[in-house]
């Protein structure tokens, strides 16, 4: 078998609606396709390109030799690494696994080692639309705005989510009372609606310096969180280490860190007791796998982030059914309906709780006619973005 083609395609990720989500799918001489993801927000051109620009080496190749196509991309090219070219890695590994899945017959977390269960607990994300585009809620203040808050945690709580999360800090990185006051006053009114057996994680998305972070979390530490998560800039591990270790909430991190060797840093800091690798920006199934071993000799769970696009989502579905130390699986509730709209075959989602569909490779791939529904948006860079106040 060989490869034939590799193909990009497009289309509008409408819980953010200037966003894009960037899938790439590759042919063979045999008829059998493979899908995989690469979607990197406000990216699409540079994205778009590498992937297009590795299609020149991947015609011709046997899909199955997936360790030596990944290292090639990621070891034998000028300038290597980066956000660009590990997503692009990545979405070419995903759809490589696909392939071999369906050539075989298996499913792909049969290919990895196996089921080590047969179902993943979800957490919920983008819950908190409220009717509109942001999947970050609205930025009001006041006791009807965290009144709204939870009332919404406990709708989502009857679906059968056992693990909600939140993003209730915005503004520069340095904080302010009024701001600590609202994004707590948020988690508590959560945390009051859905009871002491809920999980309730708070993302600051790197939003604070080190002083208004430990801030926060001695405001948050009387609420039980499950975790706060990347509460400072994210690219420094020792900073992060020494956070984590003044605070007694329990810290996660990882969703903007690329392959093994960036979160090894991390892991030797003992830093965190949760890593986010993203299975489309991390380097994919087969560098997923490897990080996931890593933190288990650490001691450190995973709970792999993704703010994707369905394949991705399919993908770390697989990815958590075969590893030992998954903890919880991100899901975003404000994309679920258009998941299950492009899927072939849809998501299993039951009771909180997650399944990868039946078949061979990812057992469900997209509908070109649902893609053609939804054409990608066009977008500016920075002005188009949720992330301006830094």
């Amino acid at each position: 078998m060989k490869i034939t083609d590799v193909e990009v395609l497009r289309m509008q990720a409408h819980a953010e609606p200037l966003n894009n989500w960037l899938f790439v799918r590759i042919h063979t001489d045999s008829g059998i396709t493979g899908i995989g993801e690469g979607s990197l927000q406000y990216k699409d051109a540079a994205l778009a390109a590498e992937l297009e620009n590795f299609g020149t080496y991947l015609r011709g190749k046997d899909p199955f030799q997936i360790e030596h196509i990944w290292t090639s991309l990621h070891r034998r090219v000028t300038w290597t690494g980066g956000a660009v070219t590990i997503s692009a890695i990545s979405a070419i590994d995903l759809a490589l696994w696909d392939i071999k899945g369906k050539a075989l017959g298996v499913p792909v977390y049969e290919l990895i080692g196996g089921k080590v269960r047969d179902r993943v607990p979800l957490y919920a994300n983008g819950w908190f639309t409220g009717g509109t585009p942001s999947a970050h809620g609205p930025q009001g203040g006041g006791d009807e705005e965290a009144g709204w808050y939870a009332e919404q945690a406990k709708g989502v709580v009857t679906k059968g989510y056992r693990c909600i999360k939140v993003y209730p800090f915005n503004g520069v990185q340095v904080i302010t009372p009024e701001r600590i006051a609202r994004g707590v006053g948020i988690v508590r009114a959560i945390r009051e609606a859905v009871g002491p057996n809920i999980e309730v994680a708070v993302d600051v998305r790197r939003r604070l310096n080190i002083w208004s972070a430990r801030r926060i979390a001695q405001k948050l530490e009387p609420l039980d969180i499950a975790w706060l998560e990347e509460p400072i800039l994210f690219d420094n591990a020792a900073a992060m280490a020494e956070f984590a270790r003044s605070v007694r909430v329990p810290v996660s991190t990882g969703e903007e860190s690329y392959t093994r060797w960036e979160f090894r840093e991390l892991l030797e800091q003992n830093a965190v007791g949760i890593i986010q690798p993203d299975i489309c920006h991390a380097g994919g199934m087969s560098e997923l796998r490897k990080i996931a071993a890593m933190a288990e000799t650490y001691y450190v769970t995973v709970a792999p982030h993704n703010s994707n696009g369905p394949i991705s989502t399919v993908a770390s579905l697989h990815l958590d059914m075969a590893i030992n130390n998954c903890h919880m699986q991100e899901l975003f509730l404000s994309s679920l309906d258009l998941y299950q709209e492009v899927l072939t075959n849809p998501l299993v989602i039951e009771d909180g709780y997650g399944a990868p569909p039946d078949g061979p490779g990812w057992g469900t791939d997209l509908d070109d006619g649902v893609l053609a529904l939804h054409p990608p948006s066009e977008f500016i860079p920075v002005e188009s973005e949720p992330y301006k106040d830094f």
